[in-house]
């Protein structure tokens, strides 16, 4: 799910919603959430200052808080 919602805001803000590759790294405690978008977009999914990187983090902290699990996202370049 969290994968998902992820790859959706992502596509949704970039140019070239081909580009947007999202892989889950399981681990026991935490899951890592790698995203990668074209090299043209990087600069619209960190946005401002992080501003728009640091709302799908907090996205994501809100989504996975009821089943207590910890998702890390990293956006690659």
């Amino acid at each position: 799910m969290e994968k998902d919602l992820v790859e959706y805001i992502a596509k949704s803000l970039v140019d070239d919603p081909a580009g947007v590759v999202v892989n889950m790294v399981e681990g026991e405690k935490s899951t890592i959430l790698e995203l990668k978008v074209s090299q043209s977009d990087i600069g619209k999914v960190i946005g401002k200052q992080g501003r728009i990187a640091r709302a799908i983090r907090t996205l994501l902290a809100a989504s996975t808080a009821k089943s207590g699990k910890r998702v890390v996202l990293e956006i690659l370049d």
